[in-house]
């Protein structure tokens, strides 16, 4: 076992690392029933919502998603194959994963930063290194184990559930999206979204090539929605949105709260290269009152200037970028290695783990398609 030092917090202090502006390379869609599409289908456009929304309408018949299933790269990897097929190449890059993945490491490293006596929470990942790559995928069963616990957890008396603050998001998101785009929507379908059933099983998927320091990464991650419409060359960036809710801010305690949030804003929002991220800020009863733009490239230095301080973005980039090179060093050859942090740990932890090969986390699809493709290049 090896592990990683999280601090001294000084040695990931000073100018940001590289990073390279991530670009589509490929992109794929669930439908209404969360069957997979390698194609856009699912993407939809923003509109603005009523101010004055119940974000609560519709709990009762909210269709939720059963996300237990370990399926874990096996989409990503399929997209990843189509496009290989078009190229004729193999996609090279240092790491694969999921954003999900990416945003675990970042922000628990910020989290130590800012409050140090909080009960930080753990993660473990699975990763295996496979013809100059390392995958990476969450480990299911420590997911579902951290599930059980959260939803073990009861509400404070007179608070909304766990489940219904969660659906204030997915409420969200439904009233401020359109199927295609605005002009070519009736007003009648626009005014009717407080009325459609709320479900999560539709997602658009963007598949991302950037680099962080030294270190290439092809991620995937869902997108809300498109501002206007995706360009013709795909080299241009794309005018994603992200939507988000957060509770009214109140006092000095709540702008503390919201400028933790936004730290979670800005890593989700750019690693995919998302540029705008909408906020619906809601009464405590979810009731949908303001929205405000923010420009994801601008948070951090509006985080440093007119916040609290509680987060530093060059500091998590300089942390990734020092953390990828050194997982590079330690996960190679054949075997499926362990990433963990245990609860209030200061460090993270690599262990190869005994009688598993990539199979563990590569599809069977996936490898007969490497074999195949190895093969034609020799």
């Amino acid at each position: 076992m090896t592990s990683f030092n999280i601090g001294p917090l000084d040695r990931f202090g000073g100018k940001s690392a590289a990073i390279r502006r991530p670009k589509e390379i490929a992109c794929f869609s669930y439908d209404d029933e969360h069957e997979y599409h390698p194609d856009d289908s699912s993407m939809r456009w923003y509109y603005p919502p009523r101010l004055g929304a119940d974000l609560s309408s519709g709990f009762d018949t909210f269709r939720k998603l059963d996300d237990t299933a370990d399926n874990q790269l096996d989409s990503l990897l399929k997209t990843l194959i189509g496009l290989e097929k078009e190229n004729g190449t193999k996609c090279e890059a240092d790491f694969i994963t999921w954003r999900g993945m990416m945003t675990k490491v970042d922000l628990f490293r910020v989290t130590i930063m800012t409050t140090p006596f909080e009960n930080f929470n753990g993660f473990e990942m699975n990763a295996t290194y496979f013809q100059g790559t390392i995958f990476i995928e969450e480990n299911h069963e420590y997911k579902m184990a951290q599930w059980k616990s959260q939803h073990s957890q009861r509400s404070r008396h007179g608070s909304p559930s766990q489940d219904l603050m969660s659906f204030w998001g997915y409420k969200f998101e439904s009233l401020s999206l359109l199927p295609q785009p605005w002009d070519a929507t009736s007003r009648e379908y626009i005014e009717g979204r407080e009325q459609e059933i709320v479900n999560n099983y539709a997602q658009y998927c963007s598949v991302v090539k950037t680099g962080i320091g030294k270190a290439k990464l092809v991620i995937g991650g869902e997108v809300d929605a498109v501002w206007d419409s995706k360009p013709d060359n795909k080299d241009d960036p794309i005018s994603w949105v992200e939507l988000k809710t957060s509770e009214e801010i109140q006092n000095d305690r709540d702008m503390m709260k919201f400028e933790r949030k936004l730290l979670k804003f800005w890593v989700q929002s750019f690693l995919l290269g998302v540029p705008k991220i909408i906020v619906g800020f809601r009464s405590r009863s979810g009731i949908l009152q303001r929205l405000e733009e923010l420009e994801t490239k601008s948070i951090p230095g509006n985080v440093r200037r007119k916040g609290k301080g509680t987060w530093d973005g060059n500091l998590c980039i300089n942390f990734t970028a020092t953390f990828l090179e050194w997982l590079k060093q330690e996960i190679h050859g054949e075997g499926v290695w362990r990433i963990r942090r245990r609860e209030r740990s200061p460090f993270i932890e690599v262990y190869q783990m005994p009688d598993y090969d990539c199979g563990y986390i590569l599809s069977p699809e996936f490898l007969a398609w490497r074999e195949q493709l190895q093969a034609r290049e020799e």
